[in-house]
């Protein structure tokens, strides 16, 4: 009797199609792996953390006197939310909006929020104007990743900067975009490297300029930044009406004006033991530079509380993603204090 081989074959066809299924599932299991952890990393962050500051949600608006908005970097479902403390508390409880930013700042009732969206496919930036409820009254594609942002005095001008490639100034490689929105007239420029730039006196041309950290004067006219070219970092002082920019001195990173407008606050890169930047100030009739007592590395653009304090983010210990906000003197006595734990992008309204 003639018994019949009923075994598929495996033929060369076959075997192909069974690796490539193999292969699929394989992938498929992968990306469902990634996307759990990823959602349990995110569920985690959303989960409010015992001993962590009380947040309340609420109303806030920009016109409230007396009160520091900021960033809330604490864990919860309020992180990154726009938030507020009362100045002369910022270690009480804080109400938190139902905005969300990655930068924020505030000014006469005109607020910027710079917003980095992580989608299926890309990762969207945009900035929203807002009014002083909160409310978005224009929104504004971003070239890229969201690092500074201000508001001038009078609310007119804001500006905000990105990171069109690389993630830090630390960076190797990175390349930076500084872009100033007239509200008055909704006029945006999208670069300052459009403006012209005199150095010791002389126009200067490079294919290498960068732009980051401005800073406004009270006159809607006068603003200062960081100007980067051929290695080196200048503090320039510019003219929105004329589209001029001059330097001043080098080494000066994130300027921040002092609000009697006297003195700018800004890091200063060092080579002293791991550190990266020192917070110093420099009053602008002598050029003359003082250390503050802020010992750490300080990668923020500083802001003045009033004429005689300023504050920054500093990372939060053993914590990703998380920072606090700390507070030092602007004459280089005392000592770095802690000012409100889990939080940015300080706004004094």
């Amino acid at each position: 009797m003639t018994t019949t081989d009923t075994r598929i074959r495996m033929t060369p066809l076959r075997r192909r199609l069974l690796i490539l299924v193999t292969a699929v599932l394989l992938l498929a299991g992968l990306g469902t792996g990634v996307v759990l952890h990823a959602a349990a990393r995110a569920d985690r962050a959303n989960q409010p953390q015992p001993g962590g500051p009380a947040i309340s949600a609420g109303k806030l608006t920009l016109g409230q006197r007396g009160r520091l908005a900021f960033l809330n970097t604490a864990a919860g479902p309020h992180r990154t939310a726009v938030a507020s403390v009362p100045a002369t508390d910022p270690r009480g409880g804080r109400i938190a909006s139902g905005l969300k930013c990655a930068r924020f700042y505030a000014a006469a009732g005109t607020g910027v929020c710079l917003q980095s969206v992580t989608g299926v496919l890309r990762q969207s930036n945009r900035a929203l104007l807002l009014d002083a409820n909160l409310r978005t009254l224009h929104t504004f594609p971003l070239a890229g990743t969201p690092s500074r942002a201000r508001v001038s005095p009078s609310g007119r001008f804001v500006a905000w900067t990105v990171f069109v490639s690389g993630e830090s100034y630390s960076s190797a490689f990175f390349s930076t975009r500084t872009s100033i929105l007239d509200t008055r007239t909704m006029k945006l420029t999208p670069s300052l490297e459009t403006y012209s730039i005199i150095m010791d006196g002389k126009p200067y041309h490079a294919s290498d300029i960068n732009f980051w950290g401005v800073t406004f004067a009270s006159d809607d006219d006068t603003f200062y930044a960081t100007l980067n070219t051929a290695n080196r970092t200048y503090l320039v002082r510019g003219s929105l009406s004329r589209h001029t920019v001059t330097t001043l001195i080098q080494n000066v990173e994130c300027p921040s004006l002092s609000p009697d407008e006297t003195r700018v606050a800004f890091k200063k890169r060092v080579l002293s033991g791991t550190a990266l930047w020192h917070e110093y100030v420099l009053d602008l009739s002598t050029l003359k530079e003082t250390a503050l007592a802020e010992r750490h590395s300080v990668d923020d653009q500083a802001t003045w509380l009033d004429d005689h304090t300023i504050a920054y983010a500093l990372p939060t210990n053993g914590k990703v993603g998380s920072s606090d906000l700390w507070s030092v003197p602007a004459d280089g006595t005392g000592a770095a204090r802690p000012l409100i734990a889990g939080a940015s992008s300080p706004a004094p309204l």
